[in-house]
């Protein structure tokens, strides 16, 4: 049974291993050789998305603490 179970693991990591072989020849072929998603390039996106969010915080706090700022200053009736 143990030659049959290994036979069957080895077939199935030979097609997946196929698989993404034939997945990264397709998408070299459609997007081109440029526009290869690599790590590199999915760390440099992630960084510039954290850096557009936190510029995003940044100006909500600015603005909550102008309307508070505002709050505050106006004279009371």
């Amino acid at each position: 049974m143990s030659t049959e179970s290994n036979g069957l693991t080895t077939i199935s990591r030979t097609v997946a291993s196929l698989a993404a072989g034939v997945v990264h020849t397709l998408e070299r072929a459609v997007v081109g050789e440029a526009q290869m998603r690599t790590a590199r390039g999915n760390a440099w996106e992630a960084v510039c998305a954290d850096r557009a969010r936190a510029d995003q915080r940044a100006e909500l706090d600015r603005i909550v603490a102008e309307l508070t700022t505002n709050r505050d200053s106006r004279p009371t009736s």
